[in-house]
């Protein structure tokens, strides 16, 4: 499920599929996507790059459309692929630059970036 919260310029994606479940936030007022995956008990944190990730109307008018027409293809579409590293746990630094949505996310968890 997609929730858009256009006055705070979140989005919040959860997806639930067993090994899979994870709950994904667009902070586009700080600039950053904050993935936590359940089965591996971290979270894991990028940029914002516009080139590639849609604005935040655009996300809403694309979710619309893939479920009104199921089968949507969109050059839009982003995947990403982490790869482990070194991970820390989050400090007051941290959540100020990411924002209380992400830090309510991601507390108590690794932060990989």
């Amino acid at each position: 499920t997609m929730t858009i919260h256009n006055e705070e310029h979140i989005v919040d994606v959860h997806v639930r599929s067993g090994v899979y479940s994870s709950d994904t936030i667009f902070d586009y007022t700080h600039g950053y996507i904050a993935s936590r995956l359940f089965s591996r008990n971290a979270c894991f944190i990028m940029k914002i790059k516009k080139e590639l990730i849609p604005e935040l109307q655009e996300i809403g008018r694309l979710a619309f459309e893939r479920e009104t027409m199921k089968d949507l293809y969109s050059p839009n579409n982003v995947w990403t692929q982490f790869q482990a590293g070194d991970s820390w746990l989050g400090r007051l630094e941290d959540w100020i630059l990411y924002g209380k949505h992400i830090e309510n996310l991601c507390t108590g968890l690794p932060l990989y970036r």
